[in-house]
């Protein structure tokens, strides 16, 4: 399996930062007026011409983002793009490296066909052109970790372009409702990664591990359409679930170039045209290569790989060895579920909230813990659904935990649901219970509830006699109910509930209340 990793929006992705002046508020294009802004990327992305003005102080304008992202995806194959090396997550240094990898002469690339599907089932899913015919190129720059000195990618004529991605983001004072936009989709390419540079700051030198170089990679360029973080954010994490609903790649992302971006200009400084990346450790962007300058890359076809042709069903020749040809009809008629489509089944079958859907798709892991509760119990949707995204997950945001680490199984919680559902327990009790299962000390929801006495009281007799001595002993209650006292009831309620502590049924007491009390 690849390594599970997706790199985004600093070795690709095109932050621009505009000042707003003077009631005019330039974004897609090159702006015009005295603007202050950025770009970052490679030269794939059409760079916008932004002109720099007098440094503002710092807080006197406002800015406003445009993004273009260029997301590189690492595609899940058990071997490199051109060679057979195999592709293993934290394998030992150079470990898996190829003569062709190393660059030795006279080897010779020779296609991965699981990558070409890979970037067949991601264009698809994103409503791209299927190009019948693409062509490699080779990209040169001088890196220590790039043995050949250039990149084998696809820069004149890729596999997939026009697509385009539908996203959903929250607005409103409450953040409630859905609002669904589109980000055009520039094209998909197929390239090779670099190896891996190791500096050792302390030696004052620098290791190169080339396990990485060769892997295949997805480069997804979007145009400049999106204007804030939020929206950055929430396209690649829609672009993430694609890919993994497609098995294409796996993926590990964060943000925070924006902000560090206004800082640096409001504190009188420029922005560098460079590449980034995120440092998991420091939570921040760091600088990984300068790209100030014109980059000069010498693009040229690749002269060892002939055109990439694909077909339709239509069009295959005849006789062809179904092994050696890529049927673009045969992989769209085997797409899995898009996530767009799972939310559309979550809300027509559980009748949730779109923005509840969103949830347990965006949150890893928690769509099959919904799943898995549904399946063994007998409560309704709804309550399932308020359980898993306000009790469950709101517990295991307070104690920072993914869905994998939780130490309440979706069994256990079915089990407490049911017992919820039965009416053997209340609400409260079952917030109780929800508690003594978080400490994971091997005990089931019903061994709990039996051993703290917690099971709401059946006995009718008893209730209407504790019913009875509460009403005696608070008169003035009583009083109040009958004066037509909205509140005097609930407080009844209360003072009965806390009399069998707990577990007396709300419903149950209101109902033998307004019966004594009724004329």
């Amino acid at each position: 399996m690849a390594a599970p990793i997706l790199r985004r929006g600093f070795p690709g992705g095109r932050w621009a930062l505009v000042w707003i002046h003077g009631g005019c508020r330039h974004r897609n294009g090159a702006p015009t007026g005295p603007t202050l802004g950025s770009t970052r990327g490679r030269s794939s992305v059409a760079q916008q011409s932004l002109q720099t003005a007098q440094k503002p102080r710092k807080g006197e304008h406002k800015w406003e983002t445009v993004v273009g992202l260029e997301v590189h995806a690492q595609i899940s194959s058990n071997s490199k793009l051109f060679s057979g090396s195999k592709v293993c997550f934290a394998a030992p240094p150079n470990s898996l490296v190829s003569f062709f990898d190393a660059s030795l002469p006279g080897t010779l690339p020779v296609l991965n066909r699981r990558c070409v599907e890979a970037a067949v089932m991601t264009g698809l899913a994103l409503n791209c052109r299927i190009n019948k015919k693409s062509l490699f190129d080779r990209k040169h720059y001088f890196y220590a970790d790039l043995p050949a000195g250039y990149q084998i990618t696809q820069q004149r004529l890729p596999i997939a372009a026009q697509g385009s991605l539908k996203y959903s983001i929250c607005t409103g004072q409450r953040r409630s409702q859905m609002v669904t936009k589109t980000v055009r989709i520039k094209q998909i390419q197929l390239e090779q990664d670099s190896g891996k540079s190791l500096h050792d700051d302390l030696r004052c030198q620098t290791l190169v591990d080339l396990n990485r170089a060769g892997v295949g990679l997805l480069e997804v360029v979007l145009e400049p359409d999106l204007c804030c973080g939020e929206e950055a954010a929430t396209v690649v994490r829609e672009l993430q679930l694609i890919l993994q609903a497609l098995g294409a790649s796996q993926a590990n992302m964060a943000d925070y170039e924006i902000q560090r971006q206004i800082s640096e200009l409001e504190n009188g400084g420029e922005i560098l045209n460079e590449t980034r990346s995120f440092d998991h450790k420091l939570g921040c962007t760091v600088p990984m290569r300068d790209k100030e300058g014109e980059q000069d890359y010498r693009f040229m076809p690749e002269p060892n790989l002939p055109p990439l042709v694909l077909y339709d069903t239509s069009c295959l020749p005849a006789g062809a060895d179904p092994q050696q040809v890529i049927n673009i009809d045969r992989i769209r008629d085997s797409l899995p579920e898009l996530p767009s489509v799972t939310r559309d089944r979550l809300v027509g079958e559980y009748g949730m909230l779109p923005e509840h859907s969103f949830v347990l798709l965006n949150e890893v892991g928690l769509l099959e813990f919904f799943q898995n509760v549904m399946k063994e119990t007998r409560a309704e949707p709804k309550k399932v659904t308020n359980w898993v995204l306000n009790t469950f997950l709101g517990y295991l945001k307070q104690q920072n935990l993914a869905v994998s680490e939780s130490p309440v199984t979706p069994s256990a919680l079915a089990e407490l649901l049911n017992l919820l559902d039965r009416k053997v327990i209340s609400s409260s009790a079952a917030k109780q219970v929800f508690g003594e299962l978080c400490k994971a000390e091997g005990k089931t929801a019903t061994q709990i509830v039996s051993e703290q006495r917690l099971e709401l009281m059946q006995d009718r007799e008893e209730l209407e006699r504790l019913c009875h001595a509460t009403m005696d002993e608070h008169p003035q209650v009583v009083m109040d109910m009958k004066g037509g006292n909205p509140r005097a009831i609930n407080k009844l309620i209360g003072l009965v509930r806390r009399a069998s502590l707990s577990r007396a049924d709300p419903t149950v007491i209101k109902e033998i209340l307004e019966r004594k009390l009724s004329p």
